[in-house]
């Protein structure tokens, strides 16, 4: 089992940024895809962005294209989430986790191993 451990959240002006990261450890995740969710209150967890290490190829929810960016940094075992223009209703919980495989996908029934969560608020 993987360990995902998120850092970075707070309380930001709309217009801000905030840069998130995800450390994992247990084993190397390397091999597969890696992923970020938010959940708002009384909200679905949704999908926002994730990367594959090789290829490094990236998928983001309409809702953050151009304005997010994810990387990762194979030698340190860590993925960035760089959120830049941010906006109030980006206010959420965000969930770092790992996927059951290389893909990139959308679905949160495709990935298993999640962080505990690190809060972003974003007043107006």
């Amino acid at each position: 089992q993987v360990q995902l451990v998120e850092s970075g959240g707070g309380l930001v002006q709309a217009g801000g940024s905030l840069r998130l990261s995800c450390a994992a450890s247990g084993r190397t995740v390397s091999s597969y895809a890696m992923g970020w969710f938010r959940q708002a209150p009384r909200k679905e967890r949704e999908f926002v962005t994730a990367i594959s290490w090789s290829g490094g190829r990236t998928r983001y929810a309409d809702s953050v294209k151009g304005r997010f960016t994810i990387s990762a940094d194979a030698a340190k075992n860590t993925v960035y989430l760089q959120m830049n223009n941010l906006k109030p209703e980006d206010t959420a919980v965000y969930y770092c986790a790992k996927a059951r495989g290389q893909l990139v996908t959308i679905s949160k029934y495709d990935y298993d191993d999640w962080g505990q969560g690190t809060q972003v608020t974003v007043s107006s």
